[in-house]
């Protein structure tokens, strides 16, 4: 009868993760609220059969006592900020929520121990987070702290350089009272506040040529530290913004070509990088060596097929760190395909409404911002899945929100807030231009409701 039951909930969960993916979609477009109050529905859905699955599986009370924990986490933050950011973009904290939840019941079923360490380390993160929105909000100052910005992370990167414990071939983490921090996922805030600062109020070719030597600073220390996946996205983003505040194509074409003899000139210097592009060329030559991570990947995303083998049905604990760079294969293998590509497609709609939060915000500075880390997020999930399927070549990131990792959960939980501090921004300013608006025609003119994208007033 157990069997029975988490077979057919393993499809019930499928089935309602498509309805919710759907329905974000449909929010962006339509913007209607009650496709906001599915995808809760839905999302409690699948975090109760999923917890449901994992105690009849394998009849311990404590996958219960998670359950019931996780469940009034989302609520709670749910209501934090509905009660605190009446104007959040609804789809934003909806998306947020899911990947919690996700990453919440596959980390439980991974290592239960990690999931009530993750689960600590949300509740700390959360409370740090919640202050960001009205920090964005009310602290105009914030443009103006451009090399604040730039000191402090480049300071921090060699920090970790000198004094960072070797991690999988990279200087990447050090420990403080018992704590592991990894500051590259820090920097990676105070990169993009950097960026947008200085081409906020300058663009002009000089002012690249200075944005882009403190750029490739960072960008040098991570790759002197070993940490190719930071550099790679820091190189990204810079490209991004670099785009966005010239307009010339040719800064972007000329930053590529220098990324690629980076890129060549780090396969020969460092040997862990040749170890990395032989098992992304090769994979199944170095299955029986320590390297096979690809391999045990491809296998596990096979054998899942495209409905999964169930939770606790299949062996992803095979796969090295299945739990951190690879959770993605281990998602896959259990919950099949079908679940992955709604999980992309989440990812997706999270990323389309950072940059529809970017393209309707006024002032320049919040703009950069909003693409800065619109580009940091999405090119994160596109190298932690793109690495799981032999894609491109593995880089060890984690997939924001889902994998087990303290640094990575809190900075990604501050850059969420930080892009609702923008959207509450955006409110306002329309809230001035209805006023203004008001003022002069002198006629009733309601401002309350929804406003665009899932947001309330």
């Amino acid at each position: 009868m157990v069997t029975v039951i988490t077979e057919i909930s393993k499809y019930i969960i499928i089935f309602f993760f498509a309805f919710y993916t759907i329905s974000g979609f449909l929010g962006i477009v339509l913007n209607k609220k009650i496709l906001f109050i599915y995808q809760r529905i839905f999302m409690f859905v699948i975090q109760f059969l999923a917890y449901m699955t994992l105690f009849l599986r394998k009849n311990e009370t404590k996958y219960f006592y998670m359950y019931i924990a996780q469940f009034l986490l989302i609520v709670v933050l749910m209501s934090a900020y509905k009660l605190f950011y009446s104007k959040m973009s609804v789809l934003v904290i909806n998306n947020m929520c899911m990947l919690l939840v996700i990453g919440g019941f596959m980390l439980s079923r991974l290592s239960f121990s990690k999931g009530v360490k993750q689960y600590v380390i949300i509740i700390a993160s959360l409370f740090i987070s919640m202050l960001v929105p009205v920090i964005i909000r009310k602290c105009k100052f914030l443009s103006k702290l451009t090399w604040l910005y730039a000191v402090v992370g480049i300071l921090l990167l060699s920090f970790m350089k000198l004094t960072g414990i070797i991690t999988y071939g990279a200087n990447i983490t050090f420990t403080v009272a018992g704590i592991t921090i990894q500051p590259v996922e820090f920097v990676k805030i105070l990169f993009v506040f950097f960026l947008a600062a200085y081409l906020s109020r300058k663009h002009e070719f000089k002012d690249l040529i200075i944005v882009s030597v403190v750029s490739g600073i960072h960008v040098l220390l991570l790759v002197w530290s070993k940490e190719l996946g930071g550099a790679l996205i820091f190189f990204v983003v810079y490209l991004a913004l670099i785009y966005i505040a010239s307009h010339q194509p040719l800064y972007v074409l000329g930053g590529l070509g220098g990324g690629g003899a980076a890129a060549f000139a780090a396969y020969h210097l460092f040997s862990h990088v040749r170890v990395r592009v032989q098992t992304w060329s090769t994979p199944f030559s170095v299955i029986k060596n320590d390297t096979s991570q690809i391999s045990q990947s491809l296998f596990a995303i096979g054998t899942g097929g495209w409905f999964g083998l169930g939770l606790f049905g299949g062996i992803p604990e095979k796969i090295p760190v299945s739990d951190e760079d690879l959770i993605f294969s281990a998602i896959t293998e259990e919950l099949g395909l079908m679940f992955s590509i709604c999980l992309i497609l989440v990812c997706l709609s999270t990323f389309i409404m950072f940059i529809n939060i970017a393209t309707r915000i006024k002032r320049p500075f919040y703009k950069l911002l909003a693409v800065g880390f619109g580009v940091e997020y999405i090119f994160q999930i596109l190298l932690t899945i793109g690495g799981g399927t032999k894609f491109i070549p593995l880089t060890g990131v984690t997939l924001p929100l889902i994998s087990y990792g303290g640094s990575s959960m809190l900075c990604s939980l501050i850059m969420f807030a930080i892009i609702q501090g923008i959207y509450i921004l955006r409110q306002d300013e329309g809230e001035s231009e209805d006023m203004e608006y008001y003022y002069e025609d002198d006629f009733d003119y309601d401002i309350e409701g929804e406003d665009y994208y899932g947001g309330q007033e």
